[in-house]
């Protein structure tokens, strides 16, 4: 029988189908700026925070004036031309209600700001189903550094061993190491098997896990 207690969860491309979407928008942002950048460029940061892909991905601080114009004008992009079209993972809301009934607490730790957290999360449809959340607004550093992982930790009072975390990206699976817990990876976020080295288990997408549940970490 499992000993995981909670459960720490991404929500981009993990509950949610938004990392291109994210992508695209950054492009489109940066494009208004006169910047000339590449969509792949942006689509293999995704799941940093901007503090981290800004600068990797348009050469300037996040903090820096550009960088503050552009954050804002991705984020209006992203809210105004995709949010509304975007679908749930496969099985999110499925694998919550069942995490839900086994007792196991649900914190969610996303690079996102807590500003857009509350609209991705009714998107996604597990609004009522996150008990706490930690997002990059809440931390100095977004993944892969440890930060928003280590925060969700002190915010479900249980020991490292019985808490592991469910996301999509390298930098999730980095972020979850540097913290000392296990990580599930789901290949939902877009990224292969290789490049999510280092993860106790791989899955599609929350459906593929909650299918094979019982011979997972958390059943």
């Amino acid at each position: 029988m499992s000993n995981v207690r909670a459960v720490i969860l991404d929500l981009d491309g993990t509950l949610l189908c938004s990392n291109d979407a994210h992508a695209q928008a950054f492009l489109e942002a940066g494009r208004e700026m006169g910047l000339n950048v590449d969509f792949d460029a942006i689509r293999s940061l995704i799941g940093k925070g901007g503090d981290k892909l800004i600068p990797e991905a348009f050469g300037f601080s996040s903090q820096s004036e550009p960088g503050q114009r552009l954050r804002r004008r991705k984020k209006e992009i992203f809210m105004a031309r995709y949010l509304e079209q975007l679908a749930p993972t496969p099985g999110a809301r499925d694998l919550l209600l069942r995490l839900r009934d086994e007792g196991i607490r649900r914190v969610l730790a996303t690079s996102s700001g807590e500003s857009s957290v509350d609209r991705l999360l009714k998107q996604a449809g597990v609004e009522d189903l996150i008990e706490e959340v930690v997002s990059s607004s809440d931390v100095q550093a977004s993944k892969p550094d440890p930060d928003i992982v280590k925060v969700a930790m002190e915010k479900v009072e249980v020991p490292a061993e019985q808490v592991v975390m469910l996301g999509d990206t390298p930098y999730d699976v980095e972020a979850a190491a540097r913290a000392g817990i296990r990580v599930i990876a789901l290949r939902s976020g877009g990224w292969k098997d290789r490049e999510l080295r280092g993860a106790a288990a791989i899955y599609d997408d929350p459906a593929d896990l909650l299918e094979h549940y019982a011979a997972s970490l958390l059943g």
